[in-house]
């Protein structure tokens, strides 16, 4: 049986649809990565493989060009796809970016129905647009249409009872500590139920 060369496997991934790297990697390394990784002992690594130890440990260190069989193997003891042997780990470097918004320090905006408050304004090119609301709106036809919009929402109810109104599901009555996460593209749009107005956490995904 042949060894498999590592162009070969990219070669054969992309005839498959699948997007990977083709910068020069160390198998030995990326497979020793993702076994500590893991936390698993080459003994334990090799059951998951169905390799011997030995195998294993020549593998990693380099003393061997593995099988496309072998490959399989290790790929599905590591419950992922062949080409990702191959694919280098993000290496994304953390930039450290934080917001502090104190209590009742947001950016205040206001409209008929709800009484919004920006948190993290300072921060730009965010990938989500956290706010605080307060629902003013009692019955639907406040509103003036669905509201709608790009991107995923998460809602949280802070106090009260709201309900929320969707374009395709039935309206549902939501109290403190409830939560839904829906498409923002769907028609939505809340009102309270409570005596005093209600209040809620909205968070928008912005890509």
């Amino acid at each position: 049986m042949t060894t498999a060369d590592p162009k070969s496997i990219i070669r054969i991934a992309r005839e498959n649809g699948d997007q990977v790297a083709v910068e020069p990697l160390n198998l030995g390394e990326r497979v020793r990565e993702l076994r500590k990784a893991r936390g698993w002992t080459l003994e334990q690594a090799a059951v998951q493989a169905g390799l011997a130890r030995s195998t294993l440990s020549k593998i990693e260190n380099g003393q061997m060009s593995p099988t496309y069989e072998a490959l399989k193997k290790l790929a599905e003891g590591l419950s992922i796809s062949v080409p990702q042997l191959f694919t280098p780990p993000s290496r994304a470097q953390a930039n450290g970016r934080m917001a502090l918004t104190r209590s009742g320090e947001g950016q205040h905006h206001a409209t008929a129905t709800y009484e919004h408050e920006l948190l993290a304004g300072t921060l730009t090119r965010k990938q989500m647009l956290p706010y605080r609301a307060r629902i003013r709106a009692r019955r639907i036809e406040e509103f003036d249409g669905w509201v709608r919009h790009d991107g995923e929402e998460f809602l949280y109810v802070l106090t009260g009872v709201i309900r929320l109104y969707t374009e395709f599901y039935e309206p549902v009555e939501m109290r403190r500590g409830d939560s839904a996460y829906y498409d923002a593209t769907m028609g939505h749009n809340l009102v309270s139920v409570s005596a005093d107005d209600a209040t809620v956490l909205w968070v928008t995904s912005l890509t």
